[in-house]
Order: structure tokens, then sequence, then C-alpha cells
């Protein structure tokens, strides 16, 4: 459940901050449709890793704790792997349904620092060890929003030098 956390929680924080950002900007900027229009292909390319790490993890040890831990919460896994989905033009043009997909993951991350915060056994080890997933899951959407972007970006780039050059 950690690296599910790890890797979904910290996307409806950065699809707030980045839907503030493009809400500030002029409607006449470029930018703004861009760096809306990315979202859910960051989030899908979060899902993306989170696959390859699954994999990696089950590749050629198809033992029975293996498997066992990691369908220890099947319908989170599953859910998770429905991010695979916002890859699909037709799915990611409602920006909104990946950050109602996402919440489910940060219900669950939110619920973990609240049940510790007020609970009876407090352990600040494992606040601190929840922040830094959080942390993590934060620098990995903002990243993988980053390279969307600039991904974005590089078609034009390359369209207008050819066009230079035709000059």
């Amino acid at each position: 459940m950690l690296a599910i956390l790890a890797f979904f929680s910290g996307y409806p924080l950065i699809y707030a901050f980045t839907m503030t950002v493009s809400g500030v900007m002029p409607i006449t900027n470029p930018f703004k449709k861009r760096l809306t229009a990315a979202l859910p292909y960051s989030y899908a390319l979060v899902g993306t890793l989170y696959l390859g790490l699954q994999l990696k993890n089950t590749y050629l040890n198809y033992s029975y704790g293996n498997v066992r831990q990691m369908l220890l919460h099947p319908y989170l896994l599953f859910w998770a792997f429905l991010s695979l989905l916002f890859w699909i033009p037709a799915v990611n043009r409602r920006k909104a349904f990946s950050l109602c997909h996402s919440l489910v993951f940060f219900f669950f991350f939110a619920k973990d620092i609240l049940t510790q915060l007020f609970g009876a056994s407090a352990d600040k080890e494992l606040q601190k060890n929840d922040l830094r997933i959080f942390t993590v899951s934060l620098l990995l959407n903002l990243g993988t929003l980053l390279l969307v972007v600039i991904l974005q970006f590089l078609p034009a780039q390359t369209k207008r030098k050819q066009g230079d050059s035709l000059l």
C-alpha cells in the first residue's frame, strides 16, 4: 500500500496547484492550455511507472509470498491500474476524472495521517514516514507533469526549426 500511496497520493495537490496557476494566467496564454491538457497524461505516466514497478517486483519471482503481498489490497491495485486508461484521448479529455481517480488514494493517505494524529497510539516516526512518502509522491507527480509539458513543446520547436530551414 505504501507504493500505491507513493505514486498516486500527491496528484490532487499538483492538480489543484496547476489549476490555480492556470486560472491566474491570461486567457490568451498558450502555455495555460498545454499545462492543463498535460495533467491527465502525467497521471497516466505515473500509472505506467507504477505498473513498471509492479512488473519489476514480480519478474521471475512468482512465489506464493510475493504474489500474496502484491495482492494484499487487490481493489486498490486494480484501481491503480485503471490510471492507465488516461492514455486514451476520450478519457483524458475530462481532466476532473483524473482528480476523482486520485482522490481515492489521497483519502487513504489522509485517513492514515488523521488516525495517527488523533489515535491512541500516535507514533511520530510513522507520521514522518507518511509525510516523506507524500513528499516523494508530490515530487514524482510534479516531475511527470514537467516531463509531459516539455515533451508537448518539443514538436512545436521542431516544426518551427523546419519552417526556418525552408526559408
